[in-house]
């Protein structure tokens, strides 16, 4: 086990993800940032820091319940982000960045979730 949260790769990449989502929402409309624009950034931020508070957690049950959590945010990203797309004020803007580093850490997520839930 890696010794902090910072070592961990999956949490640097959602750090680098969130500073993503925040680059993009800045480009939403300004009726948007009490809606998706909040909600991605909340998303995304959640899902670097319950890793993090996972990581100090007594007990490998405890860091896997908030992994779960994490990816569980990252499926609320997903969905917002999938919903902004559909909307004209923002489908247009590139999302590329930001699916690439969500796919990145999902899939990291679910192979973390694995190999510490088959221990």
């Amino acid at each position: 086990m890696p010794q902090t949260y910072k070592d961990l790769t999956v949490w640097q990449r959602a750090v680098e993800l969130t500073v993503a989502v925040y680059v993009l929402t800045r480009q939403f409309p300004k009726e948007e940032i009490y809606g998706l624009t909040s909600q991605m950034r909340r998303s995304a931020v959640s899902i670097a820091s319950n890793i993090a508070e996972g990581r100090y957690r007594s007990s490998r049950k405890d860091f896997v319940r908030f992994l779960h959590i994490a990816f569980g945010s990252g499926g609320e990203l997903e969905t917002q982000i999938y919903i902004s797309k559909q909307l004209n004020e923002t489908g247009t803007l590139d999302y590329t960045k930001v699916d690439s580093l969500l796919d990145e850490v999902m899939k990291m997520l679910n192979a973390m979730i694995n190999s510490l839930t088959k221990n």
